[in-house]
């Protein structure tokens, strides 16, 4: 047995047991026989060949696809490794790696993983997920169809801000994700928000947790607008860097431009658009004009942009870490002005 095959086959053992651990004894049994070492037959058959139709989403490593089970109705989204691009087989592993012994409400929930080969005699490798009805949150920001009220949105930014507190402080090691964007943000049937695509990240031991001046890693990590500059140089990855992309985030869902929007040159940036209407005392007028229709209370938005702007501020030690951000985010009142 190689050391891969060696750490799939744990990985697939710790990862049943933890993850059914708090279900009824009879639920985990089922649950843990029908999936713990699913074929690719079945999941070719639940995606119908992975049909176009099926497809939900693609990412740089993978695509995911919608699975339902005949024999029990059961709806998954399911993830396929593209093991043909570089990088593919090592984001597989950091997933399984990242995610085989977490749990918690605002991350993606893993049934199983699947490694294996297709009907052609090539690797094939795939993690199933508990199915997100809603999508993600990508698709909610920025569609002429449906929209988010403030309400969700501040919703969405404490689930997000508690799956970092989790994976930064709660989980036993420290967990950086790498890649927080909206696409992978994924919003379940009551609109809870949940972290996924781990592909990128990497576990480090509570000493490194916030270093952020080595520079021992090649890779760069991330997605251009939500990665951290300092990544850019070569900087080793910490938790700073996911605040930095936790704030663009934040500033995104409250203006509604994407941190790659046009109007952003010549030194602009999202950071310093909302940093300069803070200075300025006009935050209301970069503020998405949808979230104005309602009878919003002033004092809080200015709160929500000012965490997006001390989140991501270009030096990681000016940054606010995650703790801080929990004790603002549920230390403000959200109420309605009178």
């Amino acid at each position: 047995m190689t050391n891969s095959e060696a750490f799939y086959s744990c990985y697939c053992s710790n990862f049943t047991i933890f993850h059914h651990c708090r279900d009824k004894p009879s639920e985990a049994r089922i649950l843990a026989e029908s999936f713990e070492k699913i074929s690719y037959a079945r999941l070719f058959k639940a995606t119908e060949g992975f049909s176009a139709e099926n497809l939900i989403g693609t990412g740089s490593f993978s695509s995911v696809y919608k699975g339902v089970f005949d024999e029990n109705g059961f709806t998954v989204a399911i993830k396929v490794l593209n093991l043909l691009r570089r990088g593919g087989f090592k984001s597989f592993m950091a997933e399984c790696e990242a995610l085989r012994n977490i749990r918690h409400r605002n991350l993606v929930k893993v049934i199983t993983a699947c490694s294996s080969i297709d009907f052609q005699g090539n690797d094939f490798k795939a993690l199933v997920y508990d199915f997100m009805p809603n999508g993600n949150l990508e698709s909610w920001l920025h569609s002429v169809d449906r929209t988010l009220d403030l309400v969700q949105r501040i919703s969405i930014i404490k689930d997000v801000a508690c799956a970092l507190d989790y994976l930064h402080c709660r989980c036993g090691n420290v967990i950086v994700h790498c890649d927080l964007k909206p696409s992978n943000i994924l919003l379940d049937a009551d609109m809870v928000a949940h972290v996924g695509d781990f592909g990128l990240a990497k576990i480090l031991s509570l000493e490194e947790g916030s270093y952020a001046n080595a520079s021992r890693s090649s890779i760069i990590r991330g997605t251009i607008g939500y990665a951290p500059p300092e990544y850019g140089l070569g900087n080793e990855v910490s938790t700073s860097g996911d605040m930095y992309s936790y704030g663009i985030l934040l500033l995104e869902m409250l203006t509604g431009k994407k941190p790659v929007d046009p109007m952003f040159e010549g030194g602009l940036g999202l950071h310093s658009y909302a940093r300069s209407a803070l200075a300025d005392g006009c935050v209301l007028e970069i503020v998405d004009p949808v979230l104005l229709s309602e009878d919003v209370n002033e004092n809080c938005l200015i709160s929500l942009v000012k965490v997006g702007v001390q989140c991501s501020y270009e030096s990681p030690q000016d940054r606010m870490d995650i703790g801080n951000v929990i004790h603002e985010l549920f230390g403000i009142t959200f109420a309605s002005r009178s």
